[in-house]
C-alpha cells in the first residue's frame, strides 16, 4: 500500500484538492438543506422559554430594547444576518406580514446576528416597519432556547401572548407559513 508521504507532490495535490472539494461541497450541500423550505414544526410543549423576557439587545441606534415590551401578545422573531442571501430575500415578506396584522396585535422582532455596522447600511437601503436589534452570540444562545440546535439562518419563531413556542422553522420564509401563523395567538 503506498503511504501518502510516497506518492509525488503532484498526486497529493491532487488528492488534497479532491478531499478539499469533497468538504465544500458536503458543506455546500448541508447549507443548502438548511436554506430551503425547512419544515414549519410545532413544538413538542407549549411552555414559556426561561428567560426569554428578561432578554435586553442593542438596537441598531445603540438603545437599549428589552423583550419584555412585547410579553402579552402574539410575537414573530426572525433571526436573520446581512450576510445570509434567504434571510435577506424573506425580510419583505415578514415586513408585510407585520404591517397588515400589527392591526390584530401581532408583534415582529427581527434579531440581526451581524454587526450594528452592517445592519445599519442594511437598514438605510431596505427600511423594516418592525424592530431590529443586533444579536450577537447571545442571540445564538436564544435560538438554541428556542429549537434552533444548529445555529443556522434564517431560523423563525412564533410565541404565544402566554409566552409558549408555537411554531419554528429553519430556513426561509415562504408566504404559506406566515399566512398559516397568522391565525395562532
Amino acid at each position: 500500500m503506498t503511504t501518502p508521504s510516497q506518492l509525488s507532490p503532484s498526486r497529493r495535490s491532487v488528492l488534497w484538492g479532491a478531499a478539499g472539494l469533497a468538504g465544500f461541497l458536503g458543506l455546500g450541500v448541508g447549507w443548502w438543506r438548511n436554506q430551503t423550505d425547512g419544515d414549519v414544526v410545532s413544538a413538542v410543549a407549549q411552555e414559556p422559554v426561561p428567560g426569554l423576557w428578561a432578554q435586553q439587545w442593542k438596537t441598531p441606534a445603540g438603545q437599549t430594547l428589552a423583550m419584555s415590551v412585547f410579553k402579552g401578545k402574539p410575537l414573530l422573531i426572525n433571526f436573520w444576518a446581512t450576510w445570509c442571501p434567504p434571510c435577506v430575500e424573506e425580510l419583505p415578506l415578514i415586513n408585510n406580514f407585520y404591517l397588515q396584522n400589527k392591526a390584530a396585535d401581532w408583534q415582529v422582532l427581527g434579531l440581526a446576528v451581524d454587526s450594528p455596522s452592517a445592519v445599519n447600511k442594511f437598514l438605510d437601503k431596505m427600511p423594516l416597519a418592525f424592530p431590529v436589534a443586533i444579536a450577537s452570540m447571545g442571540g445564538v444562545e436564544l435560538g438554541r432556547a428556542l429549537g434552533n440546535v444548529t445555529g443556522g439562518l434564517p431560523f423563525s419563531v412564533v410565541i404565544s401572548s402566554q409566552g409558549e413556542v408555537l411554531q419554528r422553522k429553519m430556513g426561509q420564509l415562504r408566504a404559506a407559513d406566515l399566512e398559516a401563523w397568522a391565525g395562532l395567538k
